[in-house]
């Protein structure tokens, strides 16, 4: 074991000497997440789509800023009329609405058509006013029952009832198949999955290659090291190296991407660990094989780039035909995403993760038999 773990924590040593490592590691896939977040940028949460609408309002009173506090929790985004090229709605408040509502006057709120807009969410949009006008009214309804006189309410006790516990609560989710993975939730699993694979084959199959034609294989071997253990040492490293970019990238998404991980990190843990053991393992079963390190890095990019467009990682499987989602699963890179999406996009606990990260084993394992037979000095 102390031969594993030294020849391990020495090619990580080596890895991170190289400048060139930095820029493959954590410099190119960041750009990639930055610009394919922006390029898949969806809807949002499917089951709970925020669509804006510009608001108008012209009552400077309490009852003005209440409405707009509703609307928000009604599920709109709320946007100024100097910001209004994406909305879908306009909404303006009367001015007067404060002052009719307290004489108990009936007060019209204007509900405006966008041009060019999404007719889908304005439907939405439409469907949440209504609801912020019933639970306005019901809030209000409430404060003049606790004071008998509308001219009683005060922005202090129409806010108490508001922040009162709702004794009525819906409960909805998104229906039927799985919300199509969008932006950051989509590009930061698929960028990580793809430039892991991408990096530890490159820096596996490379290493093992240039080891061998200087020599450092053979005198290894002179020393009391058995060839398992070299294997094995060798894999060990490229999981730390893989390790070292996971654990950059999940800080990353989440505090700056702002992904959703929390109570999932450790299945996503567990997923991208085991692909950096398919992949290290991959790594150096490739420089196994081919001698020449230029070849290497050439089939190393090539088998890479193959199993990342194909297992998803460059654009969702939803959108390609059945085939695509066919061909993802019988890679591990599909297999990654599919756990990570569990997690991360459909919001699944540990449990949907199980049978990815079996599969995923299954390629490890084969992988590392595969190594242990065609390695030679």
């Amino acid at each position: 074991m102390r031969h594993i773990l030294d020849i391990g924590h020495n090619d990580l040593r080596l890895f991170f000497k190289s400048k060139t490592a930095y820029i493959w590691l954590f410099g190119v896939p960041t750009l990639f997440i930055y610009f394919l977040g922006l390029a898949f940028r969806g809807p949002g949460d499917p089951g709970n789509r925020r669509p804006p609408v510009v608001i108008e309002n012209l009552d400077t009173n309490f009852l003005g800023r209440l409405f707009l506090e509703e609307l928000g929790a009604q599920g709109m985004e709320l946007v100024d009329p100097t910001n209004h090229t994406s909305a879908a709605r306009g909404i303006r408040i009367p001015a007067d609405f404060t002052s009719r509502v307290l004489q108990g006057q009936a007060c019209k709120v204007e509900f405006s058509r966008r041009e060019n807009s999404n007719e889908s969410d304005a439907a939405i949009i439409e469907l949440r006013l209504v609801r912020a006008l019933i639970a306005m009214n019901g809030h209000i309804l409430e404060a003049v029952a606790q004071t008998n006189a509308p001219a009683m309410i005060t922005e202090t006790g129409l806010r108490r009832v508001m922040a009162s516990p709702n004794p009525v609560s819906l409960n909805a989710r998104f229906a039927g198949r799985n919300p199509m993975p969008t932006s950051f939730n989509f590009s930061l699993p698929g960028n990580l999955v793809s430039y892991l694979m991408m990096n530890l084959l490159i820096f596996g199959g490379s290493a093992l290659a240039m080891a061998r034609r200087q020599g450092i294989i053979k005198r290894m071997l002179v020393h009391p090291v058995r060839r398992s253990e070299l294997v094995a040492g060798k894999i060990y490293g490229l999981v730390l190296l893989g390790s070292a970019q996971i654990v950059f990238f999940l800080v990353l998404g989440k505090f700056v991407f702002h992904v959703n991980l929390g109570a999932n990190l450790p299945a996503v843990l567990l997923t991208l660990l085991v692909l950096a053991w398919v992949a290290g393992s991959l790594g150096v079963l490739i420089g196994s094989l081919v001698a020449a390190e230029d070849r290497v890095i050439a089939i190393a990019v090539l088998s890479s780039l193959l199993m990342a467009a194909l297992g998803g990682c460059w654009w969702p499987v939803e959108i390609g035909p059945p085939m695509l989602k066919t061909l993802a699963l019988c890679l591990p890179t599909g297999w990654a995403l599919e756990a990570l999406n569990q997690v991360i996009s459909f919001g699944n606990g540990f449990s949907a993760i199980l049978k990815p990260v079996a599969v995923l084993a299954v390629f490890g394992c084969a992988a590392n038999v595969l190594a242990a037979r065609f390695f030679r000095a």
